[in-house]
């Protein structure tokens, strides 16, 4: 990720206090389950709804989350390395969503400069791409279906590109 950004961002997000981070339960794909495990998540910490995911506190924090900070910020989850944007899946579809700077202080960071949000953009757009090719398709309808309010639609892609009829 650009150093520049990362710096920013970092600071944006500092005093945002981890919004993103509450009631947030991002979807891991099999190769990041494998990574956290690895670098001494407890399983515990991960838990299965229709997909696997990061769990939440009681007060619906993340529990990864600690002081404001991600603690597992250099092999966080797809999902939150993409943020600002989301996605969902509707058919052989990805759509990718930018949510409203009223939820994430970082989207007015990004509107105002071009190429940093084409930056953050790419980075989403790869990680989204991988998490949701590494999924199978039930587990994709169990994260589709998880309301995005206030985000707008910024791009829709195909899941498989030049294979219409998936894997």
């Amino acid at each position: 990720m650009n150093p520049e950004f990362e710096k920013t961002a970092s600071a944006i997000c500092a005093r945002c206090g981890a919004t993103c981070c509450h009631e947030a339960r991002p979807p891991l794909s099999p190769g990041r389950v494998a990574l956290l495990l690895a670098n001494g998540v407890s399983p515990g910490d991960i838990e299965y709804a229709g997909y696997h995911r990061i769990r939440t506190r009681e007060n619906g924090m993340c529990v990864m989350c600690s002081g404001g900070k991600c603690r597992i910020h250099s092999f966080k989850p797809e999902t939150c390395r993409a943020g600002p944007f989301t996605f969902d899946v509707e058919g052989e579809t990805v759509r990718i969503f930018l949510k409203h700077d009223s939820l994430c202080p970082l989207v007015a960071f990004l509107k105002a400069d071009p190429a940093m949000y084409a930056v953050q953009f790419r980075v989403a757009v790869n990680n989204i791409l991988s998490l949701a090719r590494s999924l199978e398709p039930d587990e994709l309808a169990v994260i589709s279906a998880i309301p995005e309010p206030d985000c707008d639609l910024v791009a829709e892609i195909p899941l498989f590109p030049g294979n219409p009829g998936g894997p």
